[in-house]
């Protein structure tokens, strides 16, 4: 038999290495993050275990569900407690605080210990090894690994950035690289050079992209009316996902096909600032409300969302008429066509009667 000892010593040294695998893990990332500041960021996350939506909720600590299902583009009507299966991948929208030259998430979520927990099993078990035992240690001030009681809140710290990217606002995407991925293909799917995901990423040929590694994609945003005097600027709503704003009064939506520009409409849910949302009556357009488009022609007309305040929201419309000298040709045009008529019907009506 082995004695209590030795099986002791076995023990140690196991959970040693799996400490040391963990701070090794490939799937750690630290993103540049220079511009200072907060913003809004996404990651994947790799489910360890079966679950549901709202236990996903919790566990990021993402404030409403809608903001996890628009972010994963997935009807807003999507149960709660819908069941998830192991090693599924969805995507986590958090906020991210840049400090140091390097961004984390803002102090968001965080995760509470419970009896038998150690740092490598949070990092490992319960995240995914989005970050490392050492990066967990050092933003929670934790000397002794080992020295973690239950009831103690942990920051977590998610890779994130806020810097733009070639001069433009993005959302920093951390995107889990799968086996068989490459640079080229990440970059073709998202819309951005593989030159920049290699600068973006400190990566010196493409060659070096490790699978399960969290790679810092920049992801464009539909170009938007909002004001920078908005409480909600800069509206950065992706390709592919959707988001409340203006006290949930308001969504947006975001998609390429539609000429990257941000579509948005009245939510029809309850305001969190407001006893009722307020008018979305666009100014000089009578019964014109955010979202509302007509076309005819060259004439057209639409109403679009530009930004909030503690009192308003905001709206902005364009306009667009004939000019006068194509409502002309469009007339003349049109009495052409009827002298044709007019002839070739003369012309059958002749050849008839010839006959």
């Amino acid at each position: 038999m082995v004695s209590s000892s030795r099986l002791t010593i076995t023990l140690a040294s196991l959970l040693c290495l799996v400490w040391l695998l963990t701070v090794s893990s490939p799937a750690t990332a630290s993103f540049t993050c220079r511009s200072g500041g907060t913003c809004d960021a996404i990651i994947d996350y790799t489910l360890p275990n079966a679950t549901t939506y709202n236990a996903v909720k919790k566990l990021f600590h993402v404030k409403n569900l809608r903001f996890l299902l628009g972010v994963n583009n997935l009807p807003i009507d999507t149960p709660a407690d819908q069941k998830l299966p192991a090693n599924q991948t969805i995507k986590i929208p958090f906020p991210c605080l840049c400090r140091n030259g390097t961004g984390i998430s803002n102090k968001r979520p965080t995760y509470t210990v419970v009896p038998g927990d150690f740092l490598s099993h949070i990092v490992s078990d319960i995240f995914a090894n989005l970050f490392t035992v050492q990066e967990l240690q050092t933003v929670n001030n934790i000397t002794d690994p080992n020295v973690i009681q239950p009831g103690d809140k942990l920051w977590v710290p998610l890779p994130c950035s806020c810097d733009d990217v070639d001069g433009e606002k993005v959302v920093h995407y951390g995107r889990l690289v799968a086996a068989g991925n490459t640079v080229d293909a990440i970059a073709q799917q998202y819309n951005v050079s593989q030159d920049t995901l290699l600068k973006l990423n400190g990566l010196s040929d493409p060659k070096e992209l490790i699978a399960g590694s969290v790679l810092d994609v920049p992801l464009k945003a539909c170009q938007s009316m909002v004001s920078n005097t908005s409480l909600d600027y800069p509206l950065l709503v992706p390709n592919d996902t959707y988001f409340f704003t203006a006290a949930n009064c308001v969504t947006c939506k975001c998609d390429a096909a539609n000429n990257w520009t941000l579509q948005c409409q009245p939510s029809q849910i309850k305001s969190s600032l407001w006893k009722s949302c307020p008018s979305m009556q666009c100014q000089g357009l009578d019964s014109f409300y955010i979202g509302n488009v007509t076309s005819s022609d060259c004439n057209s007309a639409a109403c679009a969302y530009a930004g909030y305040s503690n009192q308003t929201i905001f709206t902005t419309s364009t306009q667009s008429t004939c000019p006068a000298s194509t409502a002309s040709e469009m007339r003349s045009g049109t009495w052409r066509w009827n002298i044709i008529l007019v002839a070739i019907h003369l012309a059958l009506l002749s050849a008839s009667y010839l006959r």
